[in-house]
């Protein structure tokens, strides 16, 4: 997520007018890593080779080329174009195929970034794991509940590093949110809320088919690994996220970046207890199996309601809410607020309404007679921005080459990653199924 052009001013101007009138605001502009000054033993850098360089992978090239540490080798999709595109996105010359196990037997690299369509990943990543390598996946995870166990299993008992890519969860921003809601100062919290919308056929996943994109330009064969058979088709091939084969629709593609991000800051790392879906296809009446509008509330470990609501008829914020009975913490873009909420015991007001003006008198008075009134725990709202141009996929790939090399743990490991999924599993189930979609923990499966 790469920030727009603000300065600084900009900044403390906008920033005071998105918490309540009249309060104090404390403004921080977070800094960075250096991630260009960062070296590896010897200044070695990690060999990866990036397989899948369509949309996403061609973004994960373009933001490694910011990481000193990693040095992409290799390049494989199983579409000819997508390994020219790859090749401009990494910025140099390196080998290409369409088969990615040709990378797997060179035991000169250390690991592969997996960029595919969802369904595709589970085996890639276990033939990386087998063959020794650390894997870097795209979100989500799996395409179903038993691959991402199945993956899990696999990465763990071969002593593997794997790194799910929802980048927020190396966000510089939502590492801030998460250490102010670990302190407690906005006290319990019930209820959070998350938005990411769009307005536009792209955004619905209505990408254009590339001229040239043929049978002889693809390896189709192997696209329907793990999928039912299926004459070629082009649409398919390029809008794979719309078909339940390949993907896992809205839920897939922009609930797992709100569910990643309500998990770095919340600290739970666990399925949800429940979840209820809502939607249907409102705009789109071309082909496509999943919703463009779903609404899902998620009941979480901890009493915490997670309500996440996407739609592709009008674009939003994109806030993350968090309600807290001190304080409110939102964040929206690169921007984080912490809104105080009044939390001094105060007399009744509104229910006097139908009291007589001698009865309100003698309430009030008797009320601040028992009573007394303390200053708010929070006094003022705190914003914190990233600053321009920040780019948290950069982060997040800057934490996986080095936890290839110190073998530490990665921020968003198969564990996190496998929980988050299970979650937009657990949403398309309860929308398909039209109920509430309970997760099972000792059966490791969902039941409505």
């Amino acid at each position: 997520m790469k920030t727009p052009s603000m300065t600084r001013r900009d900044f403390v101007r906008m920033s005071a007018g998105a918490v309540a009138a009249g309060a104090a605001v404390k403004a921080t502009l977070l800094e960075p890593p250096m991630l260009a000054a960062e070296t590896l033993t010897g200044g070695r850098k990690i060999r990866f080779a990036s397989i899948g360089t369509g949309i996403r992978g061609c973004d994960l090239l373009r933001s490694a080329r910011q990481v000193s540490t990693g040095e992409c080798v290799g390049i494989a999709d199983l579409y000819d174009m997508h390994q020219k595109a790859g090749l401009e996105a990494c910025g140099r010359e390196v080998p290409t195929t369409r088969d990615y196990r040709r990378f797997l037997d060179d035991k000169t690299i250390d690991a592969v970034i997996v960029a595919t369509a969802d369904h595709l990943h589970r085996h890639i990543v276990l033939d990386a794991v087998a063959a020794g390598k650390d894997v870097y996946c795209e979100k989500p995870m799996s395409h179903t509940v038993e691959a991402g166990f199945e993956m899990v299993a696999a990465v763990q008992a071969g002593k593997r590093i794997l790194e799910v890519g929802s980048n927020r969860v190396s966000n510089i921003l939502y590492r801030k949110a998460a250490e102010i809601y670990a302190s407690g100062r906005l006290g319990e919290v019930y209820y959070a809320e998350a938005h990411m919308d769009r307005d536009g056929p792209s955004g619905a996943g209505v990408y254009p088919v590339p001229p040239g994109l043929t049978p002889e330009t693809v390896n189709w064969k192997e696209f329907l690994r793990d999928a039912p058979p299926h004459e070629f088709d082009p649409v398919r091939f390029v809008r794979w996220r719309l078909y339940r084969d390949y993907g896992e629709g809205l839920a897939g593609d922009l609930f797992v970046h709100l569910l990643s991000g309500f998990m770095g800051v919340s600290g739970i790392n666990a399925p949800p207890l429940r979840a209820y879906s809502t939607g249907g296809n409102v705009r789109y009446k071309d082909d496509r199996e999943f919703p463009d509008v779903l609404s899902t509330l998620y009941d979480y470990p901890g009493g915490l309601t997670y309500g996440i609501h996407c739609n592709m008829v009008t674009a939003s914020q994109e806030p993350l809410i968090f309600s807290g009975e001190e304080a409110n913490l939102t964040i929206m873009g690169n921007t984080l607020t912490i809104t105080p909420a009044d939390t001094r015991p105060q007399p009744e007001r509104y229910g006097l309404n139908g009291w007589t003006e001698a009865l309100r008198r003698q309430y009030t008075e008797a009320w601040f007679a028992a009573h007394t009134v303390a200053p708010p725990k929070i006094t003022e709202a705190e914003v914190y921005e990233t600053p321009r141009g920040y780019d948290d996929t950069a982060d997040h790939l800057a934490n996986f080459f080095r936890a290839i090399e110190t073998r530490e743990h990665v921020v968003e490991d198969e564990v996190f990653g496998n929980h988050a999924a299970i979650a937009c599993h657990m949403a398309n189930y309860s929308y398909f199924n039209r109920a509430i979609a309970t997760w099972d923990a000792a059966t490791k499966t969902i039941k409505g």
